[in-house]
C-alpha cells in the first residue's frame, strides 16, 4: 500500500473566538492510500487544547508508515497509534479505500440509509450587539450554537435570544465557568430556552456534576475526548459530543455511539473546524446524534473539491463518493 501524508492549510474567512483561543486558520493533516490502483482519503485537524498539532500529527504518522505501507487494517490502528488527528486521518482513509475497493457506499458497508442532517451554525464571542446581530443574520439557520466566556453571558444570551426568538439554542463554553457561575447561570438558561450547555466547566475539575441535576442538560466535550474517558464522563454529563479528531476516527467514535445508547445517554456530533473531508465521516456519527455541529467548512474561505453542500437552514448534503465513503 502507498502512504501520502501532507499537511494543507487553509485560511478562515475571519477570524473566530472561543474561551481562551482565536483562530485565524487551520492546518489539515491529509492522508492518502493507494493499494492496486484504488485511492482512499482521510483529513486529522487534531485538537489544540492536547498539544495535537499537525507536526505532531504528521510525525505520528511517518513513525509508523512502515506498518502503514506493509498493509494495515483497521483493526490494527486502534493500537498502533493513541487517540487524536493522526489516527483519525488513517482511520477514515482506511473506511473510504474499504468502500472503494469494495464498489460500495459507506451507507452500504455499515447497512444505513442516510438521511440529511441540519448543523447547527455557530456564533462565536462578541459583543452582546454584535453576538445579536450575528444571530439575526443567521434567520435561515433554525439552530444555533452560541460560544460564550464567563464574559456576561446571560447578557449575550438575552441579546441573541431577543433577535431569534424562534431558534434552537445551544451554548458552548469550552471550559469557561466555575461550578458556582454554572449553578448562577442554570436558571436564566432555562428561562431563555437553552436546549443544552455544553462544557461548562474545566477538563479534569469536572467531579462535582456526578450528582448534580441540572434543569438544562449538560455536554461532555473536552471531558470526553475517547471511550476510554467515557466511562467518566457518563457520571456527569447528560449529552456526549463526539469528535473523531479527539477519538481518533470512525471506528472509535461508533463505538462511542454504541455505549451512549446503552446508557440513554444524548448524542452529539462535533468538529475542530476541517474541510468537508473531516465533516464526511463525522456525516455518519451524524445520523445517530440529536445535536449535530458540522460546519466547520463553512468558516473557511475556500473548501475542497466535492466538498458537502450547505443550503438554506443548515441542511448539509449526504456526502458524495467522490469526496470520501
Amino acid at each position: 500500500m502507498k502512504l501520502s501524508i501532507e499537511k494543507i492549510s487553509f485560511p478562515m474567512k475571519m477570524p473566530f473566538e472561543i474561551t481562551g483561543h482565536v483562530f485565524d486558520g487551520i492546518d489539515t493533516v491529509r492522508v492518502t492510500l493507494e493499494d492496486k490502483g484504488v485511492i482512499g482519503r482521510g483529513e486529522g485537524v487534531g485538537v489544540y487544547y492536547t498539544n495535537d498539532f499537525a507536526d505532531g500529527i504528521m510525525a505520528q504518522l511517518e513513525e509508523v508508515a512502515g506498518h502503514i505501507e506493509a498493509g494495515v487494517i483497521r483493526a490494527e490502528v486502534q493500537d498502533l497509534l493513541p487517540p487524536g488527528g493522526a489516527r483519525n486521518a488513517l482511520d477514515c482513509a482506511l473506511w473510504d479505500l474499504e468502500a472503494k475497493k469494495a464498489g460500495k457506499t459507506i451507507w452500504q458497508l455499515l447497512g444505513m440509509e442516510p438521511r440529511k442532517l441540519t448543523s447547527v451554525c455557530t456564533v462565536g464571542i462578541d459583543t452582546p450587539e454584535q453576538m445579536g446581530e450575528q444571530a439575526k443574520n443567521l434567520s435561515a439557520y433554525p439552530n444555533l450554537k452560541i460560544k460564550l466566556s464567563g464574559d456576561d453571558p446571560i447578557v449575550r444570551l438575552e441579546a441573541i435570544r431577543k433577535a431569534r426568538p424562534d431558534a434552537t439554542l445551544i451554548i458552548d463554553v469550552n471550559q469557561g465557568w466555575s461550578f458556582e457561575e454554572l449553578k448562577e447561570y442554570i436558571p436564566h438558561t432555562g428561562r431563555l430556552g437553552i436546549d443544552m450547555i455544553e462544557q461548562p466547566l474545566k477538563r479534569g475539575e469536572d467531579e462535582e456534576l456526578e450528582g448534580f441535576v441540572s434543569e438544562v442538560p449538560l455536554g461532555a466535550d473536552e471531558s470526553c475526548l475517547s471511550l476510554e474517558e467515557y466511562e467518566t464522563a457518563r457520571k456527569r454529563y447528560d449529552v456526549i459530543n463526539i469528535k473523531l479528531d479527539k477519538c481518533g476516527g470512525l471506528t472509535e467514535g461508533l463505538k462511542i455511539v454504541k455505549r451512549a445508547q446503552e446508557d440513554g445517554k444524548g448524542l452529539m456530533v462535533g468538529n475542530m473546524v476541517g474541510t468537508s473531508l473531516s465533516m464526511a465521516p463525522a456525516y455518519v456519527v451524524g445520523q445517530f446524534c440529536r445535536f449535530v455541529d458540522i460546519d466547520g467548512p463553512y468558516f473557511l474561505k475556500q473548501d475542497i473539491e466535492h466538498g458537502l453542500e450547505y443550503g438554506n437552514g443548515g441542511v448539509v448534503s449526504i456526502p458524495a463518493a467522490k469526496l470520501w465513503g
